[in-house]
Formats: C-alpha cells, structure tokens, sequence
C-alpha cells in the first residue's frame, strides 16, 4: 500500500472503467456562512462572501460523471441536495468544524433516504479526529484524511478501501474502526498534471454568486501551490490539512491556465491565487510574474510581510492589485508567541512598500491571541490605523482541533464551555484567558471596526474606490448590511451589560 499513483494512472483507470457516479458536495449551511473546500476562516460573515471550494475541484475533474455542488453561494437547501442525489451513487461531502453537527445530521437523512448509497467526508474536522466522526454519524461509510484527490477518486473506480491510503472506515464484521497508512503528500509533478480548478468552475458553478467585498466582482480564485512552510500556531489549514510541505505547480502550468481562464470568464474581472503563501519564493514569483504580464490580467493574493520591494514591483508590473495580509497583531509578544515569523517594524516597512507602490492591502487581525491583554488589543488597533490598509478583517481567535494553539489553550485550561459560533453560524470568543474575559474580547472586535472605518478617511477611501471600480450599488448593499449587524451587535452587547449588571447587583444583596 506503500505505492504512490500517479495522476496519469486515474486518467488510465477512468477511461477503462465506468466509475460511480459522484456528487462532490460543499454543504448548506447556516445563512450566508462560508465554512467549507476552502473557507479559511469558517463563520457567517458581516457582508454576504463566499470562497470557492477549489479542494473539490480536482477530484471532480478527474471523474467522468461527476458533478461539484456548491450549495451555500447558490442558495441550495438541503431538500435540493437530497433530491438531485437521487441520480448519484457517490457522495463526497466536505465538512467543517462550524458545520458538522448538521452535516452529519443530513447524512443520516441521505443514507435513510438512499440505503445504497456511499458517503464519503473529507475536510480538516474529520481528518483530526475520525473516530469521534464514525461514533456520531452511522451514515459515513469512511473518511478520506487530509488531501483526498486521489482516495475518492480510487474509490469510485473500483478500488478496494483496504487498498487506499489516507482513508479511515468501519470494518462490517467486528465493527472496528480502522485506519489505512497515510497517503503521501500530492507531489509539483502531480499538481501539474491535475485538472485545473477553472475548467470546473465553468463547467459546474455559476461564478458571480461568488462575492468577497475588497475583490472585484466577479472574481474567480485558484491555487499555484499547496501546504504552507509558516509555523503560525492558529492557522487550521497547514495544521489539519494541507501540510508544511510547500509544493508549486510549474510557472508555465499556472500561466496556461490563467489564459484559458481569461477566455472563459471574460467578465470576471479580477483572479485570486488563494495559496496560503503564494510569494514566499522571490525567484519562483518573480519568474511567474514575466509569465503573467502578457496576459494582462488583473490579479491578488495572499502575502507575508516577508515580502521585499523587488518582488512586490514585479508582481504589480505583471497585473497585481491587492494582497491579502495576515498581520493578526501588533503586539511584538504576540507575533513570537503564535510563531508568526514577522516583526511590527517588517510589517510598517512592507506596508510602506505596498503604498509607494500602489498595491492595495486587505489586512488580517486576530483578537484573542494567547498573551492577549486589554493594553495589547490596544496596541493592535493603533497598529492598524498606522498601517492604514484600504479595508481590514477582525477575527476572534479560534482554537481549531489539531493546531497548536487548541492544544495549549485546552492544556491550559483556557477553552470554555461555549462554542465557537452562535445558532446562526456568527464567530464566538470560546478561549478565556485570566483576567481577560471572552465577552471583552468580542465586544473589542466590533469597536477595533468601528474605530478603523468611522475614521473619515477610511470611509473617504471605501466610497472613493466604489466610485473608481463603478460598484456603487455593490458598496450600497454591503454598508446596509454591515450597519444592520453593528446594530445587532451594539443592541446585544447593552442586553449583555445590563444582565451581567443584574447579577452583579444580585450577588452583592445575597
């Protein structure tokens, strides 16, 4: 079981075998949440957004007969989902942390719907803790850990599950859960070979369901690479599910795609490499770049403040507009105690780069980091303003199963009993740290959003740049949503303070 196959060798079993036919599904979910294939940060957001599943795509590719189901951005309740899988005989649903108390829910109706078929999960929940998945769901058949392309695919032409690497399943007779040898990492030569993420999309999604505020509408997004080298001790993805190991696709493999790309979506007017670190080889960047300008395209991506000027001037040269920025803190402590990799002093001196340049940045922070204080939140804020990003995302720290941080902060004792999301899929602070309180931490996210973007020339920047792209009406729609929520937040956060209040008061007579 030790053999590693190669994509070539799918292709050859395709053509000579008539697979099952497959649905690979990214699930609904709570409204408007983004949780699964590729979501990074799982969670209904503020402004309507959804990231596309591009982990389902390639084992879609490969599978004659298949079709990829992204239910959230097309508003596909799970009645549709039960009833089009009565044509499938293969279920591949990737599940999320936020949402797999429904996920498995749905699978039992599906399998009590459809004895016969077989249901496959994948995603990062399942992958770190599998057992715990078959004990509460009856209905999965086995569980695909970490990179699933080529597990699913095995399956459904025929392959036996105690002949495929990477899967976990229930053995019939004793009833035993068993675990298969992990599957070798997908390798640059296979990854070259995969079907690209575009010709999926086009072939099963309709791309302008897809909306993030601060790209271009319709975008479209893909990878150039997977896994990640960073150590940050929050971050699920590299932890869960892709790994460390940082494997590139061929500049000229990218570079063909994004041309036929271009011919397919001529009215998508920005592509995103969504690669946790897509410029962190100034050679390998500089040389795809050279390769992407004659197609004159315009592009973002994700960035570490590592990034020197050289090769920031390449990429905006070559069509880049905006990077996505995971400053998480500005506290020094901070930054070395989750093992980001980067200073305050890099982050400005990056920053500063990009502005001279006139590369538009969409920073990342993070509150609830361990060695948060009430002075080191503070910090963060004023950090943001100096860095002054065209817009920004304030997240809760999330303690995911199978990261580093999940495991200092349950050794530690600091995970609470409340979730990490309400009953309509919103982020909750679930981490209590002494003397900083969860509810503090919370209501500091919102107040880190209005203190950015009340400020007069954050709000100047956003209308302006509404009026340059002609997206009025998008920027219209996304502030009556945002002002609706801040309503709904400041509304709970008084409801909280007057019964904290209360039983403060309640205590003192007693």
């Amino acid at each position: 079981m030790s053999e590693q196959i190669s994509t070539s060798d799918i292709v050859e079993a395709i053509q000579s075998t008539k697979p099952l036919k497959t649905l690979f599904l990214n699930p609904p979910s709570f409204e408007k949440f983004d949780g699964g294939a590729s979501s990074r940060w799982p969670a209904t957001r503020e402004i309507e957004s959804y990231w596309y599943p591009v982990w389902l795509t390639y084992p879609a590719g490969m599978l004659e007969g298949s079709r990829l189901l992204d239910a959230p951005p097309h508003h596909i309740k799970w009645q549709e989902v039960v009833e089009i899988l009565k044509d499938y005989e293969f279920l591949v649903l990737f599940t999320s942390t936020m949402g797999w108390e429904g996920d498995q829910k749905m699978a039992t109706v599906i399998k009590w719907t459809y004895p016969s078929i077989k249901i496959a999960f994948v995603g990062p929940p399942v992958t770190t803790l599998p057992d715990k998945a078959f004990n509460g769901c009856t209905a999965i058949d086995f569980i695909c850990r970490r990179e699933f392309d080529f597990s699913v695919v095995e399956y459904a032409n025929g392959k036996p599950l105690d002949e495929i690497l990477g899967v976990s399943y229930k053995d019939q007779s004793s009833g035993r859960i068993l675990h298969n040898p992990d599957r070798p990492q997908v390798t640059p030569e296979q990854l070259d070979d995969m079907p690209w993420a575009t010709q999926i999309y086009h072939r099963d999604l309709d791309v302008t369901k897809y909306n993030i505020p601060f790209l271009l509408h319709p975008f479209v997004s893909l990878y150039s690479t997977r896994g990640c080298p960073a150590q940050c001790t929050f971050c699920l993805w590299p932890q869960t599910f892709s790994g460390h190991a940082w494997r590139k696709r061929s500049t000229d493999d990218v570079a063909a795609e994004l041309a036929n790309a271009k011919k397919l979506f001529p009215h998508v007017k920005e592509f995103f490499f969504d690669d946790d670190t897509f410029n962190i080889q100034k050679f390998r960047t500089i040389e795809l770049c050279e390769k992407l300008k004659p197609l004159g395209l315009t592009w973002s991506c994700n960035s570490r403040v590592t990034t020197d000027y050289e090769t920031l001037k390449a990429m905006k040269d070559a069509g880049c507009r905006l990077l996505i920025v995971g400053y998480e803190s500005g506290d020094p402590q901070i930054l070395k105690n989750i093992r980001k990799g980067a200073t305050v002093q890099r982050a400005l001196a990056f920053t500063r780069d990009c502005h001279e340049l006139g590369l538009v940045i969409h920073g990342d922070f993070i509150l609830g980091l361990p060695g948060e204080t009430r002075e080191s939140i503070r910090n963060t804020i004023k950090f943001a303003k100096q860095l002054d990003c065209e817009t920004i995302q304030v997240s809760v720290a999330h303690a995911f199963p199978g990261t580093e941080l999940f495991d200092y902060a349950k050794t530690k004792g600091f995970i609470s009993n409340g979730a990490m999301s309400d009953d309509g899929g919103h982020q909750m602070a679930h981490i209590r740290y002494p003397g900083l309180p969860a509810e503090y931490v919370m209501e500091m996210v919102h107040k880190f959003y209005d203190e950015y973007y009340f400020r007069p020339k954050a709000a100047f920047r956003v209308v302006w740049q509404a009026i340059v792209n002609r997206d009025v009406p998008r920027l219209y729609t996304e502030a009556k949503s945002f002002m609706k929520l801040r309503s709904q937040r400041n509304r709970t956060s008084r409801a909280a303070s007057a019964l904290k209040a209360q039983e403060s008061v309640g205590m003192n007579h007693s």
